[in-house]
């Protein structure tokens, strides 16, 4: 009698050894990537800490721990270390002064995108030889297992650690409480020279004059 006849035979977990099987195989694979890669070389824990921050840009720090299921001094080296490369950036928290938020700077996110260059074509390599409708089949249940994942809850961030919500510019706050700036309809009735290039009009809104180049 072979397994899959079996009484006590689980599909579930022959998938998830299936899937552990092949996550085992893409390690040893991309380890070998890493090693010939162009330096910097990245462990796999600084990759971890770039690919979170990548995902959730502008996260707060305090969250890495729990997400790595890390300590806090050994998550505070790892992000040390991609700051002295220029890889992530440290930025403070709009919303609490004792905290700092995190961003996969422009060179970070170069580097990610030579790694996953790479790494796919690694794949494609391999998912070349495969027979179309078996890519089909696969595409759709990576799909599948890629929302599994991310709704886990080790994964998703709690609300507290969310990265906080963008602040508004300057001009943005002007623009939302005043509306657009008005288009200055510039003539010689309603403007003057002040012994200078520049050209004066009137804005009832402030009953002050607009300065505009002239």
């Amino acid at each position: 009698m072979t397994e899959r006849t079996s009484p006590t035979f689980d599909p579930v977990r022959a998938t998830a050894r299936q899937a552990g099987s092949i996550v085992e195989l893409l390690d040893a694979t991309w380890e070998r990537d890493r090693n010939d890669a162009p330096p910097p070389y990245i462990s796999v824990s600084q990759l971890r800490v770039m690919y979170i921050v990548d995902r959730e840009n502008g996260i707060r720090m305090r969250a890495l721990p729990r997400l790595l299921g890390a300590a806090p001094p050994s998550v505070c080296r790892l992000v040390d270390r991609l700051h002295a490369l220029g890889f992530v950036e440290r930025r403070p928290c709009p919303d609490s002064r004792r905290e700092v938020t995190l961003c996969v700077t422009r060179a970070g996110r170069k580097h990610l995108a030579q790694r996953r260059e790479r790494r796919d074509q690694l794949l494609i390599d391999a998912l070349d030889s495969m027979p179309s409708h078996q890519r089909t089949a696969l595409t759709e249940g990576l799909a599948g297992l890629q929302q599994a994942l991310v709704d886990q809850p080790m994964l998703r961030l709690v609300p507290e650690d969310a990265p906080p919500a963008p602040t508004l510019r300057d001009s943005d706050r002007f623009t939302q409480h005043w509306g657009p700036p008005i288009a200055a309809d510039v003539s010689a009735r309603d403007c003057k020279k002040n012994g200078s290039s520049k050209i004066f009009v009137a804005d009832d809104r402030f009953n002050l004059p607009v300065v505009s180049a002239g």
